[in-house]
């Protein structure tokens, strides 16, 4: 597998985030007296936009209602990233093996420009990468729109892409964009539900993706 351009998911695949969302939306729908669901089928919406994870969960919402648990769980999210969420094991050292290594990188969330911007301004993550796309800004998975306008954006062929994710909306994106990808089976989807996506791997770790794409894992150099 040889790339110019990697697209990272980034809730369950780069930042430990998927247990945070889970509690989270939980205590919102709490706020709002609907009724409880098991975390399981919360993890199962983690990668769609805010609203159509909403509505998937909670059908019977009108818009307004829709609307106020967006706010209720964005008012719980922002007070617990005061803390902010973990990286998983090797992700910094990915990033910059891969900027080393010439390649571009890309983000494809279901996060708000917002709520990757926040993220950004505290980590400073965001210098690692050339470009990335929100669900409130473009289609939210599993529509190919994120990952076409990047490669429009980026220059670069379906063919020279790879996506990386937790969730079968990752997966299916990718594929309908007609772009490979790389599965984790250490996110908010199990393996049973990523397998049918056709992923070209699934990796346990992210250090795993170098070999996968033919890159060294060496020391980054000072230069770098």
């Amino acid at each position: 597998m040889n790339y110019d351009l990697i697209i990272f998911d980034w809730d369950g695949t780069v930042m430990d985030s998927t247990g945070r969302i889970v509690s989270c939306m939980q205590l919102a729908a709490s706020d709002l007296a609907l009724p409880s669901l098991h975390d399981d089928a919360v993890r199962g919406i983690i990668g769609l936009g805010l609203p159509e994870a909403i509505a998937t969960l909670y059908p019977h919402l009108d818009g307004q209602g829709i609307e106020r648990m967006r706010d209720r769980y964005a008012q719980h999210f922002i007070a617990a990233e005061q803390t902010p969420s973990a990286l998983y094991p090797g992700a910094l050292a990915l990033l910059g093996r891969l900027r080393q290594a010439g390649l571009k990188l890309a983000v494809a969330t279901g996060k708000s420009r917002k709520g990757l911007q926040r993220v950004w301004n505290n980590t400073d993550l965001g210098s690692y990468f050339h470009a990335s796309r929100c669900a409130d800004e473009s289609q939210s998975k599993p529509h190919p729109a994120m990952v076409l306008e990047l490669l429009e954006e980026l220059a670069v062929a379906p063919e020279r892409a790879l996506v990386v994710g937790d969730t079968s909306f990752d997966l299916d994106m990718a594929r309908a964009a007609g772009v490979d990808r790389v599965a984790v089976s250490y996110g908010a989807h199990p393996l049973e539900r990523l397998a049918p996506s056709e992923p070209r791997a699934i990796i346990d770790e992210l250090m795993q993706l170098l070999p996968l794409i033919g890159v060294a894992d060496q020391p980054i150099t000072e230069s770098a």
